[in-house]
């Protein structure tokens, strides 16, 4: 899933390893961790926290797989234990960076947290989250989340983000539309919905195959039972083909003077969009689009430069400044490594680089992404 995000004020601490996030409100851990940082001199104060705890760390969130939980044949909820840092306070529908070590290399992706916030699990203090991952045909990393984590698996985190979200209070009256993997956003704010007791007016529309796809199916139903105003149609697309927005008025005659989420396949959101338009309600339907970013136009390459190393590496066109500093032996301040954290930032000094989601250029004294850019032509970075 791509998407972009805000950029943040950048300083010259971005060249260093990045501050975790929470370090405010935990004043005495962040007082130790000085200490540690400064009697661990040479080495790293992470090579010793890890040996504490594989949670704990001073330059990324980590977490632990907890357990996978089973939803349908081809997806499953992975419970995972956030590290120190991590916020739970964040709001139902947002969605958090992974990355896993899959044969000796960090692969990253985006998921909605399906878990609702500040909730905890069991009856035990220890707080958890979760995602529920669907295995695609052409996701390397869904695929091995569904199929190959194993409880115990300690994996990076990245802080939540995205404007898909729930308000609180909730509107008097909602629409749900989702479609397949779409219900994962939607399941958090439905599960939020329950613990903040604001199930007033819910209509839920949601497609699937066949009864045995739709993830959530016994939690749906049960929930559809227990309470009056959560009203849930399924849709079994094989046998009843995909929904109509053209036709909601015969399923939701009051669709218009709802406040609706809707998340799924692009043919639906794109007839979504038109059908609000042409009610004059665009503003009252919320889009979440899970869509892999598009590799932008190829570019020139070219000598990279690290100007305060002294190091130097030839990088063509696809390999990310990150990439070729780590191959010359810099060490590159990193968090996600897929443009989320901004942990990453660096100053460029002289030449230019390119955006390779976007393709767009980045200028002398900009402050670029090394993860997700790439040289144009030869460059040097401050560090």
């Amino acid at each position: 899933m791509g998407r972009t995000y805000a950029s943040i004020t950048a300083n010259l601490a971005d060249t260093k390893r990045p501050t975790v996030v929470g370090a405010e409100r935990h004043p005495g851990w962040h007082a130790l961790r000085k200490i540690v940082t400064r009697i661990t001199t040479p080495l790293l104060p992470d090579d010793y926290l890890h040996l504490a705890n594989p949670l704990w760390s001073a330059r990324e969130l980590r977490g632990r797989v907890v357990r996978v939980r089973r939803e349908t044949e081809d997806s499953a909820t992975l419970v995972i234990k956030p590290g120190w840092g991590f916020s739970f306070d964040y709001e139902p529908g947002q969605y958090i960076g992974i990355g896993l070590l899959v044969d000796g290399r960090w692969r990253w992706r985006s998921y909605s947290l399906t878990s609702s916030p500040v909730a905890r699990s069991g009856s035990g203090p220890e707080r958890t989250v979760t995602i529920s991952v669907k295995a695609m045909p052409e996701g390397f990393l869904s695929t091995h989340l569904v199929d190959g984590v194993e409880p115990g698996t300690i994996v990076r985190l990245a802080a939540p983000q995205g404007n898909f979200v729930l308000p609180d209070p909730a509107p008097s009256s909602i629409l749900f539309l989702t479609a397949g993997s779409g219900i994962t956003p939607v399941m958090s704010m439905l599960r939020t919905l329950v613990r903040r007791k604001q199930i007033g007016d819910v209509v839920h529309l949601h497609s699937a195959p066949t009864e045995s796809h739709v993830m959530f199916g016994a939690e749906l139903a049960k929930l559809a039972a227990v309470h009056d105003g959560y009203r849930l149609q399924v849709r079994q697309t094989r046998t009843h083909g995909r929904l109509d927005l053209a036709r909601l008025d015969e399923q939701v005659p009051d669709w218009r003077d709802r406040q609706t989420w809707a998340c799924g396949p692009e043919s639906m959101l794109a007839q979504a969009e038109q059908v609000w338009a042409a009610a004059g309600i665009g503003n009252r339907l919320h889009l979440e689009r899970f869509a892999v970013a598009k590799a932008a136009p190829a570019g020139e390459g070219g000598t990279v430069t690290f100007g305060r190393s002294g190091r130097t590496v030839s990088a063509d066109a696809a390999t990310s400044l990150m990439d070729a500093g780590e191959s010359a032996g810099v060490q590159m301040p990193f968090g996600c490594r897929m443009g989320i954290c901004q942990s990453c930032v660096l100053p460029l000094l002289d030449g230019h680089v390119r955006d390779l989601r976007t393709g767009q250029e980045r200028e002398p004294g900009s402050r670029v992404q090394t993860c997700v850019t790439a040289a144009s032509g030869d460059c040097t970075l401050d560090i």
